[in-house]
């Protein structure tokens, strides 16, 4: 398994094991090629898209894009915004632990002092993810839980 930055190539086998994750009911925002593009490929928000790949197969990808005004999660300006997607098929096998690792040195090296990741209180899985990583509850909002990894070496 490799990670590298995810690419324009990519946005095809991102948005199908994403329609997984929806078929699944592990997922209800949208999973289709041009909004893969934009939120995650193309976004001038994004400090970081990582896959982690393996014989060409993407397993994962996670996402950490800047906190702007306003933005419809109501994270913090300024903080970090958090999203990891596992290929159902490749659950258990280090992939987001992997992805992690880049995401967080991507953080500190654009001086973000706090991630946010917000996780349907539903989605025990991700729950159990985000708090191996060392996240913690910091608001519940309606449906939501979101947690809150302060990045070592930055400013809360």
């Amino acid at each position: 398994m490799q990670i590298r930055d995810a690419v324009v190539e990519d946005v095809k086998q991102m948005s199908a094991f994403l329609k997984e994750l929806t078929a699944s009911g592990k997922r209800t925002s949208r999973d289709d090629e041009s909004f893969v593009r934009a939120h995650y490929i193309e976004d001038p928000g994004k400090i970081r898209c990582s896959v982690a790949e393996d014989e060409g197969v993407i397993l994962g990808f996670q996402s950490l894009k800047l906190a702007e005004p306003g933005n419809q999660w109501g994270v913090e300006p300024g903080w970090g915004i958090i999203g990891t997607h596992i290929r159902p098929s490749a659950a258990r096998r280090g992939v987001g632990r992997a992805l992690f690792e880049v995401s967080h040195a991507a953080a500190a090296k654009a001086g973000i002092g706090n991630i946010d990741a917000t996780i349907a209180a539903t989605n025990p899985e991700a729950l159990a993810y985000y708090e191996a990583m060392g996240f913690r509850t910091y608001r519940t909002p309606d449906g939501l839980i979101c947690k809150r990894l302060t990045v070592a070496g930055q400013r809360s």
